[in-house]
């Protein structure tokens, strides 16, 4: 957050002055980039260029604080994304960017949204967790909330919905993650890859001779005669 600073900078970048929209673009656009490519994986960074498209005219008439602005950056990266969903809908059924929506579970849950999805940083291994389990809109709540920090306020004007609706979707998908999370083995699945299945070994009838085993595994004693 730029704080103190983001007076004179929205000031400067109101006139055109570059460094001052660079100021802005590098507090912003690494958050925009992360939520765009855990929506849109492979069209995260084209889609991050045309917000940026988008936002910089509006900067010349921009009125209001750091907050007012992150939400604006926000609003127009999931209107993108809507149109890049429609899009991506009418090409033959392309590959979906939606997650998989999952049953909701009867118990556990945790409202702090920072203690389960790793916080603001928002690392990859949170960001697959959240797009591999939760339904799209609890996705979206939940990825504007840690990795655009914005408050419930703000994602219900972003998204078209009552601040209650997101409240209530949010505790259902920390509910949800608090769920997996717990599962026993959940960070281990989460970090490596699923075992390869070997085929068992043909069965030979007959027995082994001492030469046949590994030196120190299976060995048979020679008795002397």
């Amino acid at each position: 957050m730029l704080g103190e600073e983001f007076d004179s900078v929205i000031g400067a970048a109101r006139s055109g002055a570059e460094w001052a929209i660079g100021a802005l673009y590098r507090e912003l656009n690494p958050a925009l980039v992360r939520y765009l490519r855990s929506r849109a994986a492979l069209d995260g960074d084209d889609l991050a260029s045309e917000v940026w498209m988008a936002l910089a005219p509006a900067l010349a008439t921009f009125a209001g604080t750091e907050q007012e602005l992150r939400r604006l950056a926000f609003t127009i990266a999931h209107r993108r994304l809507v149109d890049h969903w429609r899009r991506t809908r009418r090409r033959a059924r392309e590959e979906s960017t939606a997650p998989q929506a999952l049953p909701e579970p009867s118990t556990g849950g945790n409202d702090d949204v920072g203690d389960l999805v790793a916080g603001a940083d928002a690392t990859s291994a949170a960001l697959a967790l959240v797009r591999e389990h939760l339904p799209m809109k609890q996705a979206e709540i939940v990825l504007l909330r840690v990795v655009g920090g914005l408050g419930v306020d703000d994602v219900a004007e972003v998204l078209g919905m009552r601040p209650g609706t997101v409240r209530v979707l949010q505790h259902r998908a920390l509910k949800h993650l608090a769920h997996v999370l717990a599962a026993p083995g959940a960070g281990d699945r989460a970090a490596d890859p699923a075992p390869t299945r070997r085929k068992p070994a043909a069965r030979n009838s007959s027995p082994k001779t001492t030469s046949e085993y590994p030196v120190g595994i299976g060995a048979r004693p020679v008795r002397s005669s």
